[in-house]
Protein backbone atom coordinates (compact mmCIF):
# COMPACT_ATOMS: atom_id res chain seq x y z
CA UNK A 1 0.00 0.00 0.00
CA UNK A 2 2.71 2.37 0.84
CA UNK A 3 4.80 1.57 -2.06
CA UNK A 4 1.50 2.33 -4.38
CA UNK A 5 1.21 5.75 -2.59
CA UNK A 6 4.63 6.80 -3.08
CA UNK A 7 4.12 5.59 -6.98
CA UNK A 8 0.99 8.25 -7.27
CA UNK A 9 3.15 11.04 -5.28
CA UNK A 10 5.60 10.74 -7.82
CA UNK A 11 3.31 10.67 -10.37
CA UNK A 12 1.35 14.13 -9.48
CA UNK A 13 5.67 15.29 -8.16
CA UNK A 14 6.21 14.35 -11.97
CA UNK A 15 2.75 16.21 -13.42
CA UNK A 16 3.56 19.24 -11.67
CA UNK A 17 7.44 19.37 -11.53
CA UNK A 18 6.20 19.12 -15.78
CA UNK A 19 3.69 21.41 -15.66
CA UNK A 20 6.14 24.15 -14.03
CA UNK A 21 8.62 23.44 -16.26
CA UNK A 22 6.09 24.11 -19.73
CA UNK A 23 4.59 27.64 -17.50
CA UNK A 24 7.38 29.06 -16.46
CA UNK A 25 9.54 29.69 -20.08
CA UNK A 26 6.05 31.41 -20.88
CA UNK A 27 5.74 33.42 -18.08
CA UNK A 28 9.50 34.04 -18.16
CA UNK A 29 8.89 35.39 -22.12
CA UNK A 30 5.97 37.37 -21.09
CA UNK A 31 7.79 40.29 -21.12
CA UNK A 32 9.50 39.73 -24.36
CA UNK A 33 7.50 41.23 -27.32
CA UNK A 34 8.20 40.67 -30.90
CA UNK A 35 7.21 43.66 -33.69
CA UNK A 36 7.51 42.89 -37.30
CA UNK A 37 7.49 46.38 -38.96
CA UNK A 38 8.40 48.34 -41.70
CA UNK A 39 11.66 49.29 -43.08
CA UNK A 40 10.57 52.68 -43.57
CA UNK A 41 9.67 53.01 -39.85
CA UNK A 42 12.99 51.86 -38.86
CA UNK A 43 15.04 53.81 -41.47
CA UNK A 44 13.28 56.92 -40.96
CA UNK A 45 14.87 56.71 -37.35
CA UNK A 46 11.10 56.61 -35.81
CA UNK A 47 11.53 53.37 -34.27
CA UNK A 48 14.63 54.36 -32.41
CA UNK A 49 12.46 56.80 -30.71
CA UNK A 50 9.73 55.47 -30.08
CA UNK A 51 10.15 51.28 -28.86
CA UNK A 52 13.04 52.52 -26.15
CA UNK A 53 10.16 54.90 -24.63
CA UNK A 54 7.69 51.99 -24.89
CA UNK A 55 10.25 49.96 -23.25
CA UNK A 56 10.47 51.94 -20.32
CA UNK A 57 7.15 52.69 -19.73
CA UNK A 58 5.72 49.21 -19.71
CA UNK A 59 8.71 46.73 -18.95
CA UNK A 60 8.69 45.32 -22.42
CA UNK A 61 11.42 43.86 -24.21
CA UNK A 62 10.99 44.13 -27.42
CA UNK A 63 12.70 42.87 -30.83
CA UNK A 64 12.07 44.55 -33.93
CA UNK A 65 12.26 42.86 -37.01
CA UNK A 66 12.17 45.28 -39.71
CA UNK A 67 10.63 44.13 -43.14
CA UNK A 68 8.45 44.68 -46.36
CA UNK A 69 4.64 44.72 -44.95
CA UNK A 70 4.44 41.67 -47.21
CA UNK A 71 6.55 39.90 -45.21
CA UNK A 72 5.90 41.49 -41.70
CA UNK A 73 2.24 40.49 -42.20
CA UNK A 74 3.91 36.50 -43.23
CA UNK A 75 5.35 36.33 -39.82
CA UNK A 76 1.81 37.28 -38.58
CA UNK A 77 -0.12 34.45 -40.96
CA UNK A 78 2.44 32.02 -39.11
CA UNK A 79 2.26 33.36 -35.32
CA UNK A 80 6.12 34.43 -35.56
CA UNK A 81 5.27 38.07 -34.59
CA UNK A 82 3.03 39.71 -31.61
CA UNK A 83 2.12 43.04 -33.23
CA UNK A 84 2.35 44.34 -36.62
CA UNK A 85 3.35 48.27 -37.58
CA UNK A 86 2.33 48.67 -41.75
CA UNK A 87 1.69 50.67 -44.36
CA UNK A 88 -0.18 48.32 -46.93
CA UNK A 89 -3.66 48.87 -46.06
CA UNK A 90 -5.21 46.30 -49.25
CA UNK A 91 -3.11 43.57 -48.01
CA UNK A 92 -3.80 44.81 -44.41
CA UNK A 93 -8.02 44.06 -44.83
CA UNK A 94 -7.43 40.53 -46.13
CA UNK A 95 -5.08 39.86 -43.34
CA UNK A 96 -7.37 40.81 -41.11
CA UNK A 97 -10.60 39.12 -42.80
CA UNK A 98 -8.65 35.91 -42.86
CA UNK A 99 -8.88 36.07 -39.32
CA UNK A 100 -4.90 36.56 -38.95
CA UNK A 101 -5.20 39.82 -36.49
CA UNK A 102 -7.49 40.35 -34.13
CA UNK A 103 -7.31 44.25 -34.12
CA UNK A 104 -6.34 47.11 -36.41
CA UNK A 105 -6.01 50.43 -36.02
CA UNK A 106 -5.24 53.78 -37.47
CA UNK A 107 -1.71 55.59 -36.26
CA UNK A 108 -0.52 58.07 -38.33
CA UNK A 109 0.48 58.38 -42.17
CA UNK A 110 2.92 60.16 -44.46
CA UNK A 111 3.40 60.40 -48.62
CA UNK A 112 5.20 58.71 -51.18
CA UNK A 113 7.52 60.52 -53.79
CA UNK A 114 9.03 59.42 -57.02
CA UNK A 115 12.88 61.06 -56.75
CA UNK A 116 15.69 60.49 -59.07
CA UNK A 117 19.06 62.28 -60.37
CA UNK A 118 18.48 65.93 -60.46
CA UNK A 119 19.56 65.92 -64.15
CA UNK A 120 15.51 64.11 -64.87
CA UNK A 121 16.35 62.18 -68.39
CA UNK A 122 12.62 61.22 -67.77
CA UNK A 123 11.98 64.71 -67.82
CA UNK A 124 9.31 63.93 -64.76
CA UNK A 125 9.90 66.85 -62.46
CA UNK A 126 6.62 68.91 -61.59
CA UNK A 127 4.59 66.31 -63.20
CA UNK A 128 1.61 65.78 -60.60
CA UNK A 129 0.07 62.91 -61.67
CA UNK A 130 2.56 59.98 -60.86
CA UNK A 131 0.69 57.83 -63.49
CA UNK A 132 2.13 60.25 -66.25
CA UNK A 133 5.61 60.43 -64.75
CA UNK A 134 5.46 56.05 -64.63
CA UNK A 135 4.60 56.84 -68.41
CA UNK A 136 7.46 59.29 -68.84
CA UNK A 137 10.10 56.77 -67.69
CA UNK A 138 9.11 54.06 -69.23
CA UNK A 139 8.67 55.56 -72.85
CA UNK A 140 11.99 56.95 -72.37
CA UNK A 141 13.36 53.79 -70.71
CA UNK A 142 15.22 55.31 -68.00
CA UNK A 143 16.08 53.03 -65.29
CA UNK A 144 13.79 52.43 -62.51
CA UNK A 145 14.71 50.82 -59.28
CA UNK A 146 11.63 48.75 -57.68
CA UNK A 147 12.22 47.48 -54.22
CA UNK A 148 10.60 44.11 -55.58
CA UNK A 149 10.07 42.53 -51.71
CA UNK A 150 6.10 42.61 -51.05
CA UNK A 151 6.57 45.45 -49.39
CA UNK A 152 3.90 48.36 -48.73
CA UNK A 153 5.73 50.58 -50.85
CA UNK A 154 6.24 47.33 -53.35
CA UNK A 155 2.53 46.98 -53.36
CA UNK A 156 2.02 50.32 -53.73
CA UNK A 157 4.54 50.79 -56.58
CA UNK A 158 2.69 47.94 -58.82
CA UNK A 159 -0.84 49.79 -58.65
CA UNK A 160 0.89 53.19 -59.57
CA UNK A 161 1.98 50.74 -62.60
CA UNK A 162 -1.42 49.27 -63.13
CA UNK A 163 -2.97 52.84 -62.67
CA UNK A 164 -0.69 53.97 -65.75
CA UNK A 165 -1.54 50.70 -67.80
CA UNK A 166 2.26 49.94 -67.94
CA UNK A 167 3.52 46.27 -67.05
CA UNK A 168 7.24 47.01 -66.40
CA UNK A 169 8.64 43.63 -65.00
CA UNK A 170 10.55 42.25 -67.55
CA UNK A 171 11.48 45.03 -69.35
CA UNK A 172 15.29 46.52 -69.30
CA UNK A 173 14.98 49.19 -67.85
CA UNK A 174 12.93 48.43 -64.67
CA UNK A 175 15.05 46.37 -62.00
CA UNK A 176 14.28 45.18 -58.78
CA UNK A 177 16.69 45.06 -56.13
CA UNK A 178 15.01 42.79 -53.24
CA UNK A 179 16.05 44.86 -50.99
CA UNK A 180 14.86 47.76 -47.85
CA UNK A 181 13.66 51.50 -48.51
CA UNK A 182 17.06 52.25 -47.52
CA UNK A 183 19.08 49.80 -49.79
CA UNK A 184 17.25 50.41 -52.49
CA UNK A 185 17.39 54.33 -52.47
CA UNK A 186 21.17 53.99 -51.96
CA UNK A 187 21.29 51.31 -55.54
CA UNK A 188 19.22 54.54 -56.96
CA UNK A 189 21.39 56.78 -55.95
CA UNK A 190 24.59 54.70 -57.41
CA UNK A 191 23.34 53.77 -60.56
CA UNK A 192 21.23 57.14 -61.06
CA UNK A 193 18.16 55.60 -61.81
CA UNK A 194 14.58 56.66 -60.24
CA UNK A 195 12.65 54.85 -57.56
CA UNK A 196 9.84 55.31 -55.30
CA UNK A 197 9.97 56.28 -51.92
CA UNK A 198 8.17 57.21 -48.62
CA UNK A 199 9.37 60.68 -47.53
CA UNK A 200 10.48 60.37 -44.65
CA UNK A 201 13.09 57.65 -45.28
CA UNK A 202 14.04 59.30 -47.89
CA UNK A 203 13.92 62.98 -46.10
CA UNK A 204 16.42 60.80 -43.22
CA UNK A 205 18.91 59.60 -46.05
CA UNK A 206 19.09 62.62 -48.85
CA UNK A 207 22.32 63.68 -47.17
CA UNK A 208 24.51 61.04 -48.92
CA UNK A 209 22.20 60.02 -51.94
CA UNK A 210 22.19 62.72 -54.22
CA UNK A 211 18.78 62.27 -55.63
CA UNK A 212 15.97 64.88 -55.59
CA UNK A 213 12.37 64.37 -55.11
CA UNK A 214 10.67 64.80 -58.30
CA UNK A 215 6.91 64.05 -58.14
CA UNK A 216 4.94 64.82 -55.21
CA UNK A 217 1.23 65.37 -54.04
CA UNK A 218 -0.41 63.09 -55.89
CA UNK A 219 -3.38 61.67 -53.87
CA UNK A 220 -2.64 58.27 -54.69
CA UNK A 221 0.85 58.83 -53.09
CA UNK A 222 -0.74 58.95 -49.65
CA UNK A 223 1.08 56.44 -47.61
CA UNK A 224 -1.02 54.81 -44.31
CA UNK A 225 0.09 53.08 -41.47
CA UNK A 226 -1.79 50.89 -39.21
CA UNK A 227 -0.79 49.03 -35.66
CA UNK A 228 -2.15 45.22 -35.93
CA UNK A 229 -2.54 42.88 -32.87
CA UNK A 230 -1.61 39.29 -34.48
CA UNK A 231 -4.47 37.13 -33.36
CA UNK A 232 -3.88 34.99 -30.20
CA UNK A 233 -6.65 32.50 -30.76
CA UNK A 234 -5.11 31.21 -34.02
CA UNK A 235 -2.09 30.89 -32.27
CA UNK A 236 -1.82 30.70 -28.63
CA UNK A 237 1.95 31.72 -27.78
CA UNK A 238 1.16 34.81 -29.29
CA UNK A 239 2.04 38.02 -26.54
CA UNK A 240 -1.71 39.46 -26.87
CA UNK A 241 -1.23 41.52 -23.78
CA UNK A 242 2.25 42.68 -25.14
CA UNK A 243 0.81 43.36 -28.33
CA UNK A 244 -2.54 45.87 -26.91
CA UNK A 245 -0.11 47.20 -24.88
CA UNK A 246 1.88 48.27 -28.02
CA UNK A 247 -0.87 49.06 -29.74
CA UNK A 248 -2.56 51.12 -27.09
CA UNK A 249 0.93 53.23 -26.73
CA UNK A 250 0.94 53.84 -30.50
CA UNK A 251 -2.56 55.35 -30.26
CA UNK A 252 -1.77 57.55 -27.08
CA UNK A 253 -2.08 60.79 -27.17
CA UNK A 254 1.03 61.41 -26.18
CA UNK A 255 3.01 59.09 -28.57
CA UNK A 256 0.70 60.90 -31.61
CA UNK A 257 2.21 64.37 -29.97
CA UNK A 258 5.71 63.18 -30.34
CA UNK A 259 5.01 61.20 -33.96
CA UNK A 260 4.05 64.82 -35.53
CA UNK A 261 6.76 66.80 -34.26
CA UNK A 262 9.21 63.76 -35.54
CA UNK A 263 11.81 65.48 -37.76
CA UNK A 264 10.67 68.57 -37.56
CA UNK A 265 14.09 69.32 -35.58
CA UNK A 266 16.06 68.12 -37.72
CA UNK A 267 14.50 69.00 -41.35
CA UNK A 268 12.21 71.40 -40.90
CA UNK A 269 9.10 69.56 -41.00
CA UNK A 270 7.48 66.17 -39.85
CA UNK A 271 8.20 63.03 -41.10
CA UNK A 272 4.86 61.72 -40.06
CA UNK A 273 1.54 62.67 -39.18
CA UNK A 274 -0.65 61.46 -36.31
CA UNK A 275 -3.89 59.52 -37.15
CA UNK A 276 -5.63 58.17 -34.28
CA UNK A 277 -9.05 58.26 -34.05
CA UNK A 278 -9.80 59.46 -37.17
CA UNK A 279 -12.12 57.97 -39.47
CA UNK A 280 -10.44 55.95 -42.42
CA UNK A 281 -12.64 57.69 -45.24
CA UNK A 282 -10.90 61.01 -44.07
CA UNK A 283 -7.86 59.57 -45.57
CA UNK A 284 -9.33 58.47 -48.44
CA UNK A 285 -9.91 54.47 -47.07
Amino acid sequence: MKRSQNKVFHLVFTALLLAWVAVAPAGAASKNLILATTTSTQDSGLLDVLVPQFEKESGYFVKTIAVGSGQAMAMGEKGEADVLLVHSPEAEKKFMERGWGSNRRLVMHNDFVVVGPAADPAGIKGTKSAAEALKKIAQGGALFLSRGDNSGTHAKEKGLWKNAGITAEGQKWYQQTGLGMGQTLNVAAEKKGYTLTDRATYLALQKNLGLAILVEGDTRLLNIYHVIEVNQSRWPKVNAVGARAFADFMVAKKTQTQISSFGVDKFGAPLFFPDAGKKPESLGL
